[in-house]
């Protein structure tokens, strides 16, 4: 067993203990991936058949880099046989063997978010509903929140809560929405997201043989990132383990930063209750950053109660003190960390991808976009349109897409007449129509065109007819031919191809979409997954993508914008956490609740722990909000920090050498202190710049409210004056809110 050498104690101590229930603990940096690819390695290195072994991730990514590494330790291909992948893959891959007995087609199509709105709108047409109300993106937020909590369409309809919630959002119809949204998706033999995991439960409920020989099939279970785990994931981990509760789970309730998307941190905090008899390890060593970024992060994560307790160390260097800047506006934010950053790679030979922007919200990213290009400083956005986004790439892929799956009905509209075919909307409302009268599907109308009666001139069902057997006549060969070769047959039978090079001869852009199916059929040529390279095996696999998954080598050396959601499970040498202000991070939306203030902490944690080797903060005096200049205060998280691990900077220059740093007026003064340094340059309200001023709601204890996310309420205080004006609301579903006035939107109802 010479490979576990390169484990300390604790680590080995959870490699060797592989029967029986266990939780992994394990602190930012602390080597839980290490820990799980051993585990895994050491079970077949003492003869555990791999076929019994699952694991499971929430990246792609994660979990090739653990094939690789058990590959690299053992020397052999056994690696293969472990199921092993993203929970919403190797469901979707037991998915596919039984989908039948669901209703769903074995080749059903995944929806992917902008799929699922396309549906919603469509809905929300049909029904004449006010789409400001009943936003897609809302909608489709509230139905999935459903479906990640096993909430069905009738149970969802048949809920007074669920119900009474939606009237006092003004949306009352999305029970109704929900089952005519359910019922398309079936109809069009697709599943979005959420009904990989769904469809799973429904399947080990309705199926219990379906279970039990998944039960034997998979004696072992691994999951990482266990905090992260929903309630319809917890679930079918809880009901897979349930005969020989050989289960390790791994995580850490310190980064559990995604109860927004339905993630349950009880999960991993209660995971004691679902197995008495477990084994816990705490990984509390940690190999990525400085002892003076590892102690911050203990001294602000310690202020949460609701927490397993850990103390998380470090053997590295000392490192620098955590660094504070503080800025007039997010623009001086921009350019003197823009500035910052030409400096170290000038002074230091760093490269641009060893530096990554951290912040709250996607809008933040603007200020640094502008800096970044006249500072010439390459960079990326996760989070913004992916290669597999675009229109050219969306285009063909609807092809493969329909190819597999002719009733995929989203696919059907978005490349019936592309190229140009002369089929136009009226004709694809003809059919759509007629498909709802007969209870068909439109796949099924369009193959027989001939036979329906349908108001359509001859011309238009000779093309449409002409359409169909191209479609039909390539559905008969997937199956019999590998990816690359069913794919350039679409791509060149279709007259994309054809198209994109004439494009190509116009302009850079036409080049560019050109060059962009070109990579995507490079990519199809090299895929292989388990020694099999069919189409839908690789529609399949880009479908469950992520941003992180999709990096193309020639992205890495760039500077990282990103949320600090997105940036869990990655690491930087140089980490700029900015926008550090009160009712920014911590958001408004977590000032009144101990809960999601706690999780708010979290994250600033998961920000702080991406840092190896310097980490910054920084805030603003001034930020724009919707036009309007605002003043900022300093988030309460700056405070939190122990002093000992703090430094506050008196001056950054840009490289014109005008200071953007407010500190530097203080640099004679010695002894700054906190407090003094985050107050002394705020401008009274008064001295604000208020020339679009808002009108105030006149609001008053007592006042019935309704408010656009919590519903209807009522105003039980009312702090402060002018602009800062502030009220506190309870609401029956969501208890007492603190709001800032002058952004709530409050609607005052009439006693």
């Amino acid at each position: 067993m010479d490979y576990l050498n390169g484990l300390n104690e604790k680590q080995k101590d959870a490699v060797l203990h592989y029967e029986g229930p266990s939780m992994v603990i394990a602190g930012a940096g602390s080597g839980k991936t290490r820990v799980l690819t051993y585990r895994i390695a050491h079970m077949l290195h003492l003869g555990i058949d791999a076929f019994q072994i699952l694991a499971l991730t929430f990246t792609n990514k994660a979990a090739k880099e653990m094939s690789e590494r058990i590959q690299h330790l053992l020397q052999n291909e056994e690696y293969r046989n472990i199921t092993m992948g993203t929970f919403h893959s190797v469901f979707a891959r037991i998915l596919r063997i039984h989908a039948e007995k669901l209703g769903y087609p074995n080749h059903f199509t995944i929806y992917d978010t902008e799929d699922s709105k396309s549906v919603l709108k469509e809905i929300i047409k049909e029904f004449n509903l006010d789409n400001t109300n009943y936003k897609p993106s809302a909608v489709l937020s509230r139905i999935s929140a459903a479906k990640n909590n096993l909430i069905s369409p009738e149970s969802y309809a048949e809920n007074r809560e669920i119900n009474l919630e939606d009237k006092m959002s003004k949306r009352p119809l999305i029970g109704k929405i929900y089952e005519y949204y359910a019922g398309r998706c079936k109809k069009s033999g697709a599943m979005d997201f959420d009904d990989l995991l769904y469809q799973t439960n429904v399947l080990f409920r309705d199926y219990p043989d379906v279970l039990q020989y998944y039960q034997h099939k998979f004696r072992y279970v691994l999951v990482d990132e266990y905090q992260d785990t929903n309630y319809a994931q917890y679930l079918i981990v809880k009901k897979l383990a349930a005969v020989h509760e050989n289960i390790c789970v791994v995580g850490d309730d310190a980064q559990s930063i995604y109860s927004f998307r339905g993630a349950n941190i009880e999960n991993i905090l209660n995971f004691r209750n679902d197995y008495p008899d477990y084994k816990l390890f705490k990984l509390e060593q940690n190999y990525r950053s400085t002892k003076n970024i590892v102690d911050a992060a203990n001294s602000i994560i310690v202020k949460n109660k609701n927490q397993i307790k850990k103390d998380i160390w470090t053997e590295n260097e000392e490192g620098q003190k955590i660094q504070v800047n503080q800025f007039q506006t997010d623009t001086d934010e921009g350019k003197a960390i823009a500035s910052k950053i030409v400096e170290y790679i000038n002074k230091n030979q760093e490269e641009y991808q060893d530096f990554a922007i951290l912040y709250r919200t996607n809008r933040q990213s603007r200020s640094f976009e502008e800096a970044f290009l006249k500072s010439s400083i390459p960079y990326k956005i996760y989070g913004g349109i992916s290669f597999y986004q675009r229109k050219e790439i969306k285009d063909l892929l609807a092809y493969f897409r329909l190819v597999i799956n002719p009733k995929d009905e989203e696919a059907l509209k978005r490349i019936i007449n592309y190229p140009k075919r002369g089929i136009g909307k009226s004709t694809l409302d003809s059919l759509f129509i007629k498909a709802a009268e007969t209870g068909l599907s439109v796949w099924d109308i369009l193959s027989d065109i001939q036979n329906y009666s349908i108001d359509l001139n001859y011309n238009t069902k000779v093309k449409l007819d002409e359409f169909a057997k191209m479609i039909w006549r390539f559905h008969l060969q997937v199956d019999k031919l590998d990816a690359y070769k069913i794919a350039i047959d679409i791509a060149e039978s279709s007259m994309i191809l054809n198209e994109l090079k004439v494009e190509k001869t116009k302009d850079s852009d036409g080049l560019d979409r050109y060059q962009n199916v070109e990579e995507l059929m490079s990519g199809i040529q090299t895929f292989k997954e388990n020694e099999n390279n069919s189409l839908a095996d690789y529609l399949s696999e880009i479908s469950l993508m992520t941003d992180i998954d999709k990096e193309k080598e020639e992205d890495k050396n760039k500077v990282v914008l990103m949320t600090i959601h997105s940036s869990k499970g990655l690491e930087f040498k140089h980490v700029f956490v900015v926008g550090l202000e009160e009712n920014l991070f911590p958001s408004q939306m977590a000032l009144s609740d101990r809960k999601d203030l706690e999780e708010e902490r979290r994250l600033f944690y998961v920000a702080i722990t991406r840092a190896q080797k310097t980490c910054s903060l920084s805030h603003v005096n001034m930020r724009f909000v919707w036009g309007n200049m605002n003043r900022s205060e300093p988030s309460r998280f700056i405070y939190e920090i122990e002093d000992d691990y703090v430094q506050f900077n008196k001056e950054i220059k840009n490289n014109t050498g005008k200071s953007l740093n407010i500190f530097s007026q203080f640099e004679n003064q010695g002894g700054l202190n906190k407090k003094t340094v985050l107050y002394s340059n705020l401008k009274p309200i008064s001295q604000i710049n208020d020339n679009n001023k808002v009108e105030l709601p006149k609001v008053k204890v007592g006042n019935n409210v309704m408010h656009s996310l919590f519903g209807k309420g009522k105003v039980t205080d009312v702090i402060g004056s002018g602009m800062e004006k502030k009220v506190v609301v309870f609401f029956p579903k969501s208890g007492s809110k603190t709001i800032l006035l002058r952004y709530s939107k409050l609607e005052i109802l009439e006693d």
